[in-house]
């Protein structure tokens, strides 16, 4: 681990470096870090303009869409001379505004059952901020095969949920498909742009995010892993639920029947972002 800090470095972290709970150990291993963030929208805007600002060594954005008007009332990364463009580009970009000492890898991809394990494999934790199902339980299922910490956040409307995942971490550690078993059927939850959410929730819960992340890295705080965080904007309420294993589970259960992507996930899955 590198606590060699330049001048420069000691006077951008230093509110970091001044926290008993982070000091220069801290920022050394959030320097050390690979976070991917599985994309680049509401959630992921926030997640990456945050990670970049703390000095989070290497973030890697996935996502293969453009950005558009619409993008803009929520997605803080982009902005109008982005229009067109893809938006792993244009997060990546406005993230390194911020800090250019930071590493950024791009892939303008569409995360699938091909790909999934090898993309994550070459991160440690990942951040899904996505706003499709299949996606979803793709990354999951990925992160449980490739043992890596998931850090998952929901919106819609005006509500929000994170958690954590690292089943690899414990038996008291339970996956995203302990909470949620299968996919709902069609239809059943209408995503973002069929029923809205005001902007700023994405926000919220990007940063929330974001402090997850950074936590995890430097092992501070309590984790958020058998526990659901649920966000009510309207109502101004926070409540935590507790989650346990389930050792039924079909991913990280004592009898896991999820052992091959391809034979779960058959379609490709876009990186939609919220």
């Amino acid at each position: 681990m590198n606590l060699d800090f330049t001048e420069d470095e000691i006077t951008r972290y230093s509110r970091h470096i001044l926290l008993g709970e982070v000091g220069g150990t801290g920022q050394a291993k959030l320097g050390a870090a690979r976070v991917l963030l599985v994309g680049a929208g509401g959630l992921g805007s926030p997640l990456a303009l945050y990670l970049a600002a703390a000095g989070v060594g290497t973030i890697g954005i996935v996502d293969d869409d453009v950005v558009d008007l619409s993008n803009l009332q929520r997605q803080i990364a982009h902005s109008m001379a982005s229009l067109g463009t893809p938006k792993a580009d244009s997060a990546a970009a406005a993230a390194r505004a911020i800090n250019p000492g930071v590493t950024l890898q791009v892939h303008r991809t569409r995360l699938t059952p091909d790909n999934a394990l090898e993309l994550i494999a070459g991160y440690d934790i990942v951040c899904d901020g996505t706003d499709n199902f299949p996606t979803r339980f793709l990354v999951a299922d990925a992160c449980v095969l490739a043992r890596r910490t998931l850090v998952s956040a929901a919106v819609l409307r005006f509500d929000g949920q994170l958690s954590v995942f690292k089943p690899h971490a414990g038996p008291d550690c339970p996956c995203y498909r302990c909470l949620y078993p299968a996919p709902p059927p069609d239809g059943l939850v209408p995503s973002c742009g069929e029923a809205g959410v005001l902007g700023a929730v994405t926000g919220v819960m990007g940063t929330l995010q974001a402090t997850e992340v950074l936590k995890e890295i430097m092992g501070i705080g309590e984790t958020l892993a058998g526990r659901v965080l649920i966000w009510d904007a309207l109502a101004a309420r926070f409540r935590t639920v507790r989650l346990r294993r389930d050792p039924g589970c079909p991913a990280c259960g004592e009898a896991p029947s999820i052992r091959d992507l391809s034979a779960h996930h058959p379609a490709p899955a876009p990186a939609c972002a919220v």
